[in-house]
C-alpha cells in the first residue's frame, strides 16, 4: 500500500459528521424559507443577479460550486485505483449498481412517477424538466458524503477510497453521454455543447484543480494537509447553502403556488435510495464479501453527488426550471434518509455475517 494511500486512509477515519452535515436537512429548510422570502420582498436584487452570465454560465453560481466542489474532491485520493484489485468482487458490486442500475432505474421512476401517476398533481409544463433533475441526480454518485457514512458504519477505509476515485474516474467520461443518452430515451432535447461545459465547468477542471492542491498540501506534510482540510471543510456546505438561498429565490413563486411538488418529487428519490442501497448490499452479501465492505458498497449506491447534479442542471435548464428544483429534494432528504440507511446496515450485520 502507498503512502498516499495510508494518509487517504486516515484522512477518511476521522471525524464522524460535522454540525453542518448532521444538520444539513435543517439548514436546507432554512435556505428555502429565506430564499423565497427574499425573492419575494427582493425580486430586482435576484433578477440582476440572473443576468450576471457569460456564455451561459451564472458567474456567481459557478463560482459558488467551484468553491462546492473542489474541497470535496481534495480529499480523493486517485492512488487509491491501485488498491481496487483488493476488493474486486465489492468494487463490481458498486459500479453495477452506479453505472447500470442507478440511472435508468431513476429514468424509469421518474416516468413512473411524474410523467404518469402524479402528472395531474404536477405544472405540465415543467414535466420533463422534473424528469432530467430527478435523472442529473443519479447520473453523478457520491463524492464527498460517501466518506462519512463509511465511517458512521465502521466501513473499510481502503475499500471506500477505492470506489470513490474509481467512480469520479468514469464520471469524467461517462456522465455527460449517459445523462444525453437518458435525456434522450425520457424525450428530452438537451444542447450537448451546453451539457459538455457542464462537464469541463464541474467535474474536469475542478477535479484537475483539486488534485493539484492536494499535492502541493501533501508535499508540505500531514500535518498541513489536515489542518487544510479543517480550515475549508465548512466551505462546501455554506456554498451550497448560498446557492440553494438564490435558487429559492427564484423558485419561490412556484413553490408557493404549488408546495406539494417537493413532497411528490420526494417520492421517487427515496424508492431509489433503498431499492440501490438494498439491492449493492444483497450483493455483496451474495457473493461473499465482508460487511465492512459491503455497508460502504451499498451507502454509495443510495447516495448522489448532489452538488453537480445542482450544478449541471442549473447550467442546462436554469434557476426557475424543475430539473433545478428537483436535484434541491435530493439535497433536502439526502442526510436523514442515509442516516436511516446507515442504522439498517449496522443493526443488520449480524443477519450479514450468518451465511
Amino acid at each position: 500500500m502507498s503512502a498516499q494511500c495510508e494518509v487517504a486512509i486516515k484522512q477518511s477515519a476521522g471525524a464522524p459528521m460535522s454540525v453542518f452535515e448532521r444538520f444539513l436537512t435543517a439548514w436546507v429548510f432554512l435556505c428555502i424559507v429565506a430564499g423565497i422570502a427574499l425573492g419575494q420582498f427582493l425580486p430586482g436584487v435576484f433578477q440582476a443577479i440572473g443576468r450576471m452570465e457569460f456564455a451561459q454560465v451564472n458567474l456567481p453560481v459557478g463560482l459558488l460550486i467551484w468553491v462546492m466542489i473542489i474541497p470535496m474532491l481534495v480529499k480523493v485520493d486517485f492512488g487509491a485505483l491501485a488498491e481496487i484489485r483488493q476488493h474486486v468482487r465489492g468494487i463490481g458490486v458498486t459500479l453495477f449498481v452506479n453505472w447500470l442500475v442507478k440511472p435508468f432505474s431513476m429514468a424509469f421512476l421518474g416516468w413512473l412517477f411524474v410523467r404518469n401517476l402524479f402528472a395531474p398533481m404536477l405544472p405540465a409544463e415543467q414535466l420533463d424538466s422534473y424528469i432530467a433533475g430527478l435523472i442529473l441526480l443519479a447520473a453523478a454518485p457520491c463524492t464527498a458524503m460517501v466518506f462519512v457514512w463509511s465511517r458512521l458504519t465502521n466501513g473499510d477505509p481502503l475499500f471506500t477510497l477505492s470506489q470513490v476515485a474509481i467512480n469520479d474516474t468514469i464520471m469524467v467520461f461517462a456522465f455527460a453521454p449517459l445523462v444525453a443518452f437518458l435525456l434522450g430515451i425520457s424525450a428530452i432535447t438537451v444542447p450537448w455543447d451546453t451539457l459538455l461545459t457542464s462537464v469541463v465547468l464541474y467535474i474536469v477542471i475542478p477535479v484537475i484543480l483539486a488534485q493539484l492542491w492536494r499535492k502541493h498540501l501533501l508535499a508540505k506534510g500531514q500535518a498541513a494537509f489536515d489542518a487544510a482540510m479543517a480550515k475549508i471543510g465548512p466551505w462546501s456546505i455554506s456554498a451550497l447553502l448560498a446557492t440553494l438561498v438564490l435558487l429559492f429565490a427564484f423558485q419561490g413563486e412556484a413553490i408557493l403556488r404549488q408546495p406539494l411538488v417537493i413532497a411528490l418529487l420526494a417520492v421517487p428519490i427515496l424508492i431509489q435510495v433503498f431499492f440501490n442501497s438494498a439491492l449493492a448490499y444483497w450483493l455483496n452479501r451474495a457473493l461473499g464479501e465482508k460487511h465492512n465492505v459491503a455497508c460502504p458498497s451499498a451507502l454509495i449506491g443510495a447516495s448522489n453527488f448532489f452538488e453537480l447534479a445542482v450544478a449541471a442542471a442549473i447550467s442546462l435548464f436554469g434557476f426557475e426550471s424543475g430539473a433545478a428544483l428537483a436535484t434541491v429534494v435530493g439535497v433536502l432528504i439526502e442526510v436523514p434518509v442515509m442516516l436511516l440507511v446507515v442504522k439498517v446496515v449496522n443493526s443488520s450485520k449480524g443477519w450479514y455475517e450468518a451465511r
